[in-house]
């Protein structure tokens, strides 16, 4: 079943969001629909479902600190690691944002969910918490400062009402009631943890499919082996030692692997969408994001799997 999880929820909705693209089926705004669709509503309807039963200790409140580690661990290394690659600013900045995030709530989410259940994707919530900091408070502002230093000035400034609240910032707000929910000793009617499990694959198949359907691989050729050397640094590198951190931090063995499989997810799509709104070169980060998500998919997740299952 859990192997069916993986191809049903997993493989099918990219192919299905490509062949769509392909056969030139409905529009581009009907996709970005089906993100805010997403954005806004499932996944803060999961969030507070899972938050309303997770008992919060201390210790839990290291995984946002974690999700800040996911992000700056691969970050600097990709910073240094362009200096010898790019001389545009535009080039540059879309390779450390491909770095930087990594696709924790959407693929981390569900494989979570796959191997662990209800309290794998609570996990993934609370590692997610500081990935959605870092994208508005961090992401936003370098992608910023490259593009202005391309241009030589300084343009399109965001502003601090922008950063602090933003509609994409609603699972926070879904973390926020199932955790006072839970505070208040308040029961989680059945019907609604029965309807859990539906929903995380709805929620899948809404996120994935528009991935899918961006997916434009003829005039990404060129970008592949630029971006390449990330692969090593996010399927081996930030997950080892993330790791051995996570070893050092808790005992109990889920939320170490957890831990493990968030660490090891591809690039988010939020770096194609950065990039994009930011006028930095959007083909690095799509390149990145389509070779490390098939590289995922194929190859790295199926190791965890087994490994974790038969293990």
């Amino acid at each position: 079943m859990k192997l069916a999880y993986f191809i049903i929820d997993l493989l099918f909705p990219l192919i299905i969001g490509y062949l769509l693209r392909v056969k030139q089926q409905f529009s581009e705004g009907f996709f970005d629909k089906m993100i805010s669709y997403n954005i806004l509503l499932l996944s803060p309807a999961l969030s507070v479902l899972s938050f309303w039963v997770l008992p919060l200790t201390w210790k839990l409140m290291w995984l946002p600190i974690f999700g800040g580690l996911l992000c700056f661990i691969p970050g600097l290394i990709a910073y240094g690691m362009s200096k010898k690659k790019y001389d545009s600013p535009l080039d540059t900045g879309s390779y450390i944002l491909s770095a930087m995030l990594s696709n924790v709530g959407t693929i981390g989410g569900l494989c979570a969910f796959i191997v662990y259940g209800e309290a794998g994707f609570a996990y993934t919530q609370l590692v997610g918490l500081m990935q959605t900091a870092v994208l508005f408070l961090v992401c936003y502002p370098l992608a910023q400062y490259y593009y202005a230093s391309e241009q030589g000035d300084e343009h399109n400034k965001i502003s601090l009402k922008t950063l602090l609240w933003n509609p994409n910032q609603l699972p926070v707000v879904g973390i926020i009631v199932g955790l006072m929910l839970y505070s208040f000793h308040v029961p989680r009617p059945e019907m609604l943890g029965d309807l859990f499990n539906p929903l995380v694959h709805l929620a899948a198949w809404t996120a994935l499919i528009p991935v899918g359907y961006v997916t434009e691989f003829s005039a990404l050729k060129k970008y592949y082996s630029s971006t390449f050397d990330l692969v090593p640094l996010k399927f081996i590198v930030v997950p080892l030692l993330s790791y051995v951190i996570a070893k050092n931090v808790f005992a109990d063995p889920i939320l170490v692997n957890t831990i493990m499989i968030l660490a090891s997810t591809p690039t988010a799509i939020n770096a194609v969408i950065t990039a994009r709104i930011h006028n930095l070169n959007v083909h690095i980060a799509t390149a990145s994001f389509i070779v490390t998500t098939v590289l995922f998919l194929l190859v790295v997740f199926p190791i965890i799997f087994f490994s974790l299952i038969t293990g």
